[in-house]
């Protein structure tokens, strides 16, 4: 299960400040008063951006698994929000999403793959928008729902990261990458399911 870690710093000071062993988890999301013996877990890498790791935590009661997602990355998505949130603006000022696939992703995988990378993320980001801007009245209230509308009301470049903050208690029930819900291996949603191998730590960099 994925919960929020807000570290209050920019993304790349993540890495490079290793903020993953400074994560703390004070009490189980599923015992609060104690007693399940919640043991931190080791911490795993993230592929992008390049040197991300997550901390972890396991409940041996609940046979479940805690992670500490970052403000800054895309939850079940490779990389972050904000590379999420370009390519959903880059597809809203396009002539054609070819176009828009043809320039983002002009790598091996073809048009047709580049095609389905680009709408996976522009479906996402088109569902959650709408949302967002029904649940932040007093924010965007009249705000049209598209990336450039909202990064203009927020006052942000990075409107993704800015909303999973301002809509930091609902993330349980929001769906990815902005939200944290949990989904079973048999679909829906729900605290089991796939759980993360266990994995040492990195032994730390030298002064």
């Amino acid at each position: 299960m994925q919960l929020r870690f807000d570290t209050g710093l920019a993304g790349a000071e993540y890495v490079t400040r290793e903020l993953w062993r400074r994560a703390i988890l004070p009490r189980c999301p599923l015992h609060p008063r104690g007693g399940c013996g919640l043991a931190r877990h080791g911490s795993y890498a993230r592929k992008r951006p390049a040197g991300t790791r997550i901390a972890r935590w396991y409940c041996p009661q609940g046979h479940c698994t805690f992670s500490l997602l970052p403000d800054h990355l895309a939850a079940r998505f490779p990389g972050t929000l904000a590379e999420i949130e370009q390519v959903a603006a880059a597809a809203q000022d396009a002539c054609s999403l070819e176009a828009c696939a043809h320039q983002l992703r002009p790598d091996p995988i073809g048009l047709p793959g580049a095609l389905r990378w680009v709408r996976r993320r522009l479906t996402v980001v088109r569902a959650l928008l709408p949302l967002a801007v029904t649940m932040l009245p007093a924010l965007l209230q009249g705000c049209a729902a598209t990336v450039t509308a909202v990064r203009q009301r927020l006052q942000e470049p990075n409107a993704l990261e800015r909303l999973r903050a301002l809509l930091a208690r609902e993330l349980p029930a929001l769906a990815t990458p902005l939200g944290l819900r949990h989904r079973r291996r048999g679909g829906g949603d729900g605290i089991g399911g796939l759980q993360q191998h266990m994995g040492p730590d990195p032994p730390p960099a030298a002064a």
